[in-house]
């Protein structure tokens, strides 16, 4: 590798650093949103959430499973490559599956959390608040550490297919924010401390990018791209499936997230045609 060259690496390993990063930081903007708003507007979560999950979805089977499909086949030949290919792509799903079951439901980031709810005065009595809200900050953190690891990966490989990512989990991130900063602010009544433990559980994003990059991409070769790709594509359907879709329509009325799911499904096409 020339010296332009390893410029241009260095480039898109820190171009794909900023995006994870800032996919991850948009957990603090849940908490603003928190603080400064009257009311949810489910509405608008809803869609985007329904968006994020379009996104993801689309994105899984159209562009990062077919890659990954493509570099174990090359490695290991058509038929090996493919069951190589759906494996790694359940295995991804069985990863999250897993994490979310050693997380106990009433501490799972999945929970719809309402701004409303700051204003609800009984439940400052609630002692459990506070541990709530850190369980649910590591929750998430755990949650979003895969998501980082999918978005530097991708971004490295294709910038255009990590923009793309990194905006749909950014969006997701927003609500997350919320749910580990209301419990918080509840039983400390502090914003700065709800803030900051909303913004700490969307460091494991990047944390996921640094770890990729020390432990993966020193040993990168077609066997281990495409099984990181495929099981993060399962990963991705597997929370839209599982975590995006059902919190949408709880925010929302059914068709709302089903209109956002379709136009990110359409948003996502359109970007891949352009790019």
């Amino acid at each position: 590798m020339n010296f332009i060259e390893r410029g241009i690496y260095m480039n898109n390993i820190l171009f794909a650093f900023l995006l994870t990063l800032g996919a991850g930081l948009c957990t603090g903007i849940g908490s603003f949103i928190a603080f400064f708003s009257k009311r949810t507007n489910i509405k608008f979560l809803s869609v985007t959430l329904g968006f994020s999950a379009g996104v993801m979805i689309y994105v899984s089977f159209i562009e990062i499973f077919p890659t990954a499909q493509e570099s174990l086949i090359k490695f290991a030949g058509e038929k090996n490559g493919t069951i190589f290919t759906v494996f790694a792509f359940f295995g991804g799903m069985l990863l999250i599956a897993l994490i979310d079951k050693l997380i106990p439901s009433y501490e799972n980031p999945h929970e719809v959390k309402n701004i409303e709810d700051i204003n609800d005065k009984t439940l400052e009595k609630n002692r459990s608040l506070h541990r709530m809200g850190i369980f649910s900050a590591l929750a998430i953190g755990i949650h979003n550490f895969p998501e980082g690891l999918a978005t530097f990966m991708s971004a490295i490989d294709n910038p255009t297919l990590g923009i793309s990512i990194a905006i749909a989990i950014a969006l997701h991130n927003i609500p997350e924010g919320i749910a580990v900063s209301v419990p918080i602010y509840f039983s400390t009544g502090s914003k700065k401390k709800a803030l900051m433990y909303s913004f700490l559980s969307g460091v494991s994003e990047p944390l996921g990018a640094v770890i990729g990059y020390l432990i993966l991409l020193p040993f990168m070769n077609d066997l281990i791209f495409g099984i990181i790709f495929a099981g993060v594509a399962g990963i991705m359907v597997f929370i839209s499936l599982d975590e995006l879709l059902p919190a949408a329509e709880k925010y929302g009325e059914h068709h709302l997230s089903i209109y956002g799911l379709i136009s990110g499904m359409i948003v996502m096409a359109t970007s891949l045609l352009i790019f």
